[in-house]
C-alpha cells in the first residue's frame, strides 16, 4: 500500500500522455474527433472520465493482485477518417507508445545520471520499483526520487512494448494495418468478432513475457554499466 502512490501517479502521467499523444496526432492529421472530446490534453481528467474502470478500478486491483499498476484508456478517433488515411491512422496509433518511450529515456537519463555522479548505487536485488539506491544515508528524498524514476521506467517500458505487439486492439494491430492492407483486412475481422479484442489481449500477455525480458535485461545492463 505504501508504493502504491508512487505506481498510480507514474501510471496516471503515462496514460494520460499516452493518449493526449494519439488524440494531438490524429487532430493534426485532420480527425478532430478526440480534440472535440478534451481528450488534448495533458489533464488526467478528460481521460479518466472516459475510461473509469481501466483508469482507477484495474490499476487498483492490478496493484494489490500483483504489486504493480496497470490499467487503459482510450482516445475517441473516426473511423471513416482511418479508412481515407490509413497511413495517418497508423502514425496516430504509434504516438502513444512513442509519449511511452519519451518517458522511458527521460526516466533512464535521471537514473543513469545519478549512478554517474554517485548520488544513487545498485541495489542488493533489483525491484522493478527499486533500481536504485541512495549512497547518502538517511536520504529520504533520494529513496524517494529513485524509487520514482525507477516507476516509470519500468511502468513506461512495458505499456511500450505491450502496445507495439500487433495484434488487435493493441495499437501495434493499427499501424501494422494502416501500411499494409493484408493486416487491415485481418484487424477489421478481429475488431468485428465479439470475441476479437479479447482474444487478442489473452495472446499479447501470453507473448509479452518473450518480448519484455530481453529488452529490460538489456536496459538494465545499459543502466549499470561501468
Amino acid at each position: 500500500m505504501l508504493l502504491f502512490p508512487f505506481w498510480y501517479l507514474i501510471f496516471l502521467l503515462s496514460l494520460t500522455c499516452h493518449e493526449a499523444a494519439h488524440a494531438l496526432v490524429a487532430y493534426v492529421g485532420g480527425d478532430r474527433t478526440a480534440y472535440l472530446g478534451g481528450q488534448v490534453s495533458l489533464n488526467p481528467l478528460p481521460h479518466v472520465r472516459r475510461e473509469p474502470v481501466g483508469a482507477i478500478l484495474v490499476p487498483l486491483l492490478t496493484y494489490f493482485y500483483m504489486g504493480w499498476t496497470m490499467g487503459w484508456a482510450s482516445a475517441p478517433y473516426d473511423p471513416e477518417w482511418e479508412d481515407r488515411h490509413p497511413k495517418r491512422s497508423a502514425v496516430m496509433a504509434l504516438a502513444g507508445p512513442m509519449a511511452n518511450l519519451g518517458l522511458l529515456v527521460l526516466a533512464f537519463i535521471v537514473l543513469r545520471s545519478g549512478i554517474v555522479m554517485g548520488v544513487w548505487t545498485l541495489p542488493e536485488s533489483i525491484p522493478m520499483d527499486r533500481l536504485v539506491v541512495p549512497l547518502a544515508e538517511n536520504a529520504g528524498l533520494l529513496e524517494g526520487v529513485g524509487r520514482l524514476f525507477s516507476v516509470m521506467l519500468t511502468l513506461n517500458l512495458v505499456l511500450f512494448l505491450f502496445n507495439l505487439i500487433p495484434l488487435p486492439p493493441l495499437d501495434g494491430a493499427s499501424v501494422l494495418a494502416g501500411f499494409f492492407e493484408p493486416a487491415r483486412r485481418m484487424t477489421d475481422w478481429l475488431r468485428g468478432s465479439p470475441m476479437g479484442g479479447w482474444i487478442g489481449i489473452l495472446a499479447a500477455w501470453m507473448i509479452f513475457p518473450y518480448v519484455f525480458f530481453p529488452v529490460w535485461n538489456w536496459l538494465l545492463a545499459r543502466l549499470y554499466a561501468g
